[in-house]
């Protein structure tokens, strides 16, 4: 069997078995496309929530608002879910779907090369196997691959160091000085979560997060009975939890200094459980809520005021020997350190791998910041979209909404190739840059007056200062504007007919530059105003 697979030719090629990955097999099925496979470099799926299994992982969206439209969940135990619960989720979407037999596990991929003569992709994963496809879907995430901090010293740490990515269950935290590095979504879950076990717990902030409480209960049996014997309850429920965040966007992307009253609220629930001025003073923010993602917990303050916990208000300069020192000097001897330091987010290490039509990969491609029209599609990347690509991600509601709409634009995208293509052969879309630019310009200029551009330094900036991380909109203006496939925003590549001395793909131009450009533009102002 393995053999057979050595090469393999496949319409559409999908990589990764997250939300994304699996969202575009079933959209790929329900459109009648069968000719696909599922790369998966793990050995299961679930992408980063089969990777973070860290104690206390869950999610901050409500659970019925955290799943796909087509595959609800009547059975959600808590109004916010722990990772096993979403892991089995997408293990249950994966099995219910038939997408098992789609789907190609251990598989990393190592590259994907563009071949502008024969208008497909060329994949080699790590097993040695070598796949070709008309059409790609980049499914790997932002939060795929965990990022460490390169901290002089490190290597002469005699202890054990990992990152809340890939927790060590082996490991046993009991009666050891442990060293929490980062005070990001996964640190607040994390340091609650072993602070009763271990000796001394020490945490190192470089920078206070705006703490919400977190409105988790448990759903109960009655709830849950109704929501799958009355379907209507269930789509009520997820509809309210979908339009008060969508009422919450203007204060984010326009307003952000009426976002004062919300800081109130976040300092009141610090002082709640938090007595000590000089502790409340280290874990008070700078910066507008909202700037960074606001993070929502109840037990993370009760956390920090226990007498095994210290808070290091500064980041982690270096490591002599099991010493850990911060830039404000402030040293802790540790037998442990975790990192919970967050993801390659803005410099995907898979971009590295993916060589497009005059053989730049897409992150030289993307040296200046990333850009992809419609969040989907980069200039010179033919046949190719990413799913919560560029400027897609959400600072108040779910991703699960935006991977819809991007699913929508997938399954019309692969329509169109097979129209454009007809009984003639291949064919290929690629942006044109002028559409890419408007796009993206206009994203920028928008994002100027939002609360992520008010100064404080987040994961959403790139190295250079751009935010190329968040849609500053609403999700059902990103349903809009990612319905369809804009074929005026796309040049046309077909492949040269045999015997024409041609040497590759020919394109096609349909309309003008400023056409392209109007479209983009048109397209942005129509969802402002819808």
């Amino acid at each position: 069997m393995a053999a057979e697979r050595e090469h393999e030719h496949v319409r559409v090629a999908v990589i990764g078995s997250g939300f994304g990955g699996l969202g575009a097999a079933v959209r790929l099925r329900r459109a009648g496309v069968t000719d696909f496979v599922v790369l998966e470099r793990r050995e299961a799926v679930g992408g980063t929530w089969h990777d973070n299994t860290y104690p206390g992982c869950a999610c901050d969206v409500p659970s019925h608002l955290y799943s796909f439209s087509f595959a609800p969940n009547p059975d959600w135990p808590r109004n916010f879910s722990g990772q096993e619960h979403i892991r089995a989720y997408l293990e249950r979407v994966a099995d219910n779907f038939g997408l098992r037999q789609h789907i190609r596990f251990n598989s990393e991929v190592e590259l994907m090369s563009w071949d502008p003569d024969e208008l497909h992709w060329t994949i080699t994963t790590g097993q040695g196997h070598q796949y070709t496809a008309d059409f790609v879907v980049n499914a790997t995430g932002p939060l795929s691959d965990a990022k460490i901090p390169d901290i002089p010293g490190i290597e002469g740490f005699s202890g054990k160091v990992f990152h809340t990515a890939r927790w060590d269950h082996d490991y046993d935290l009991r009666g050891k000085r442990v060293a929490v590095i980062g005070t990001g979504a996964s640190a607040i879950q994390v340091v609650p979560a072993i602070q009763p076990e271990v000796e001394k717990l020490t945490l190192f902030q470089r920078t206070p997060a705006w703490v919400m409480p977190r409105a988790d209960r448990k759903i109960s049996g009655a709830e849950r009975w109704l929501h799958d014997k009355v379907p209507a309850t269930r789509y009520l429920r997820r509809q309210l939890l979908w339009a008060v965040r969508e009422m919450q966007v203007s204060a984010f992307a326009k307003h952000p200094n009426v976002l004062g009253l919300i800081e109130t609220l976040a300092t009141a629930h610090m002082k709640r459980a938090v007595k000590d001025k000089e502790l409340r003073r280290k874990l008070t923010p700078d910066y507008r809520i909202g700037c960074k993602r606001i993070l929502l917990s109840n037990n993370y303050y009760p956390a920090l005021v226990k007498p095994n916990v210290d808070l290091v208000a500064s980041g982690l300069k270096e490591i002599r020997g099991n010493t850990l020192v911060a830039a404000d000097g402030t040293e802790a001897e540790v037998d442990a350190v975790v990192f919970g330091t967050g993801f390659h987010v803005t410099d995907m290490p898979i971009a590295h791998r993916v060589k497009g039509a005059d053989g730049t990969t897409l992150a030289e491609k993307w040296a200046g910041g990333m850009e992809a029209l419609r969040g989907c599609s980069a200039v010179g990347f033919p046949n190719f979209m990413t799913v919560i690509g560029p400027n897609t991600g959400l600072g108040n509601s779910s991703m699960i909404l935006i991977i819809e709409s991007q699913l929508n634009y997938m399954v019309d995208y692969v329509e169109k190739l097979e129209a454009l293509g007809g009984e003639s052969g291949k064919v290929a879309l690629d942006a044109r840059p002028e559409a890419v630019e408007a796009w993206n310009n206009h994203i920028q200029d928008r994002m100027r007056r939002s609360v992520w551009n008010t100064g404080c330094d987040s994961w959403y900036l790139d190295a250079n200062g751009r935010n190329t991380t968040v849609w500053p909109g609403t999700t059902s203006e990103f349903r809009r504007v990612t319905r369809e496939l804009r074929l005026e925003e796309y040049e046309v590549r077909r492949q040269t007919p045999p015997g024409s001395g041609g040497t590759g793909g020919q394109t096609v131009k349909s309309v003008s530059g400023a056409a392209g450009r109007g479209a983009a533009t048109a397209a942005f102002h129509a969802a402002e105003e819808g």
